[in-house]
């Protein structure tokens, strides 16, 4: 698979996730493809923490609105009935437990449920941004993100970045699969048609629970 298709399975299967009437945040990157494969009758609302909630798909090219775009500057719609309001208001929401779900990327996350997705050291960053209020104020936290980086493992048995928080994954999506995060560790679930098992895990830095009713990964 090459970058755009990978992106696209994981953002396919991540949108089954979403259950009518949710309020969903979707953190900056990949999470933001999601919008575009919203099951049919499948309604939710789409909250982005820049300020703005009732946010749908990406505009057609040429119909972009420079005065809505989502958390990471990439423009959007809205659907009827959207809001827009401070930053203040959206942390609100989001602190007050009103999200239900949160779909995240990351640089590393591990077998406890503990995410690093905002620095690595020596780098230049602005800032944890919103990361760490979604990952303790959302009800369901998954990430939708790539099984590797250019080769080196980003699920490990124990994350080695600073931590956005500890504890707090529910689920994590990729292009090889979709697993759990339980008590026991990482459950594999479903698995994408194009890998075997073995290399599931030789892609993964900590052993894999496999499931004993593993499925092909839904799309």
């Amino acid at each position: 698979m090459d970058k755009n298709q990978v992106r696209e399975v994981i953002a396919r299967r991540a949108a089954l996730e979403l259950k009518d009437g949710d309020v969903v945040n979707l953190g900056i990157g990949l999470p933001t493809l999601i919008p575009n494969f919203l099951p049919e009758g499948i309604k939710v609302t789409l909250q982005s923490e820049n300020g703005l909630l009732g946010m749908g798909p990406e505009p057609a090219p040429g119909y972009e609105d420079k005065y809505y775009t989502n958390a990471g500057g990439g423009f959007i719609t809205y659907f009827p009935g959207a809001s827009c309001f401070d930053s203040s208001m959206s942390f609100s929401i989001i602190r007050g437990g009103h999200v239900d779900l949160t779909f995240l990327g990351a640089l590393e996350a591990d077998e406890k449920g503990n995410l690093a997705n905002w620095m690595i050291p020596g780098k230049k960053t602005p800032g944890m941004g919103g990361a760490m209020d979604l990952i303790v104020g959302a009800k369901k936290v998954i990430l939708a993100m790539e099984h590797t980086a250019k080769g080196a493992h980003k699920i490990l048995k124990q994350c080695n970045l600073p931590l956005t928080a500890a504890g707090q994954v529910n689920m994590i999506i990729t292009e090889m699969g979709v697993m759990d995060i339980t008590p026991e560790g990482i459950v594999l679930t479903e698995i994408h048609p194009e890998f075997t098992v073995e290399q599931v895990q030789e892609a993964t830095g900590a052993q894999l629970i496999i499931s004993d009713k593993l499925i092909k990964m839904r799309s």
